[in-house]
């Protein structure tokens, strides 16, 4: 069975028994507790929960963001646990995208520039990085605004250009937290169908954090994290 086989039969991520806790004055605080579950290619699971219940703590342990205490993440078959910092992020940057409310683009850098940055790590020739690039920003339907900077975009845009990044160097898995947090209706309306059509397209499987039940809703499953436990929503 060879690497590509097993990350299939474990699911793109996989999350062990993965506990985490912080020292709030001379208290341990349990954020989660010996979470398990598992994603499957091309799937899209919604993580929902109240303020403070750990979700983005979550999301950082699946993306090998921050160390648990106990328990493991694998993406793609591997385990974050057994990987040096270079190593992790070679993987990072091979296997995952991140998406979050706030798009986070360089504002010095064009739409193209700041889509091509991933494969420009991943050790891409220039002219191959912009190529993909551009058939990725032409694929969220932004192939006119190449060349414009984040200043020149409306706040839907640049979350797109945010979504053509993660996803050009077609990922095993992306992440997202509040994708459409920062968007008004419409814009979170158009970014929900894309992300919906982007799945169907290639493929990928999505881990979003939301607030947004109507974007939960979409999701092929939508679980709720609540004081430490992950569970399947009624």
């Amino acid at each position: 069975m060879n690497k590509n086989d097993m990350g299939d039969v474990l699911g793109v991520l996989e999350c062990r028994q993965l506990v985490k806790s912080y020292r709030q004055g001379d208290q341990d605080l349990l954020v989660l507790n010996q979470i398990d579950f598992c994603v499957q290619r091309g799937e899209r699971v919604a993580i929902v929960g109240t303020s403070g219940s750990g979700k983005s703590t979550l999301l950082n342990l699946l993306g090998g963001l921050d160390e648990a205490q106990s328990g493991e993440v694998l993406i793609a078959g591997k385990s974050w646990q057994s990987m040096q910092e270079k190593e992790r992020a070679a993987w990072r940057n091979q296997q995952l995208g991140f998406v979050y409310q706030f798009h986070h683009l360089l504002a010095e850098f064009t739409a193209l520039e700041n889509a091509s940055i991933p494969l420009l790590i991943a050790g891409k020739s220039k002219a191959e990085a912009k190529q993909q690039a551009t058939v990725m920003l032409e694929a969220v339907g932004l192939g006119a605004r190449l060349s414009h900077k984040p200043a020149q975009l409306s706040g839907g845009e640049r979350q797109r250009v945010a979504i053509a990044r993660a996803l050009v160097n077609k990922p095993a898995c992306v992440l997202m937290d509040e994708p459409t947090g920062n968007l008004d209706a419409d814009n979170a309306q158009q970014v929900q169908q894309l992300l919906n059509n982007l799945n169907r397209e290639y493929g990928l499987a999505f881990v979003l954090v939301t607030h947004d039940r109507a974007l939960a809703a979409q999701q092929d499953r939508c679980l709720v994290l609540d004081h430490g436990h992950l569970r399947e929503h009624a």
